[in-house]
């Protein structure tokens, strides 16, 4: 089994108001030194047999299409064997 890694996150011209929230509680709880957040989302899909060509490119569709919105969000796909 192979596990695939979707990390999706917003661009960085989005503002990005829950980073900013934790943000600010981070100061609050006394951690000092953070100069920016920014939250994301993870998926992880674990997929059976060989991760080929074709089911890679599958895979990135189904992150640009389903798992993240393209007009405000970048992502990466990471294959972990």
């Amino acid at each position: 089994m192979v596990r695939i890694v979707v990390d999706v996150k917003l661009k960085p011209e989005i503002l990005d108001p829950q980073g900013r929230a934790v943000l600010g509680a981070l100061g609050r709880l006394g951690l000092s030194g953070v100069s920016d957040v920014r939250q994301g989302k993870q998926f992880v899909l674990t997929i059976d047999g060989e991760v080929t060509d074709e089911k890679l490119a599958q895979i990135n569709h189904i992150a640009e299409t389903l798992l993240s919105n393209p007009v405000i969000e970048d992502f990466t796909v990471q294959v972990q064997k």
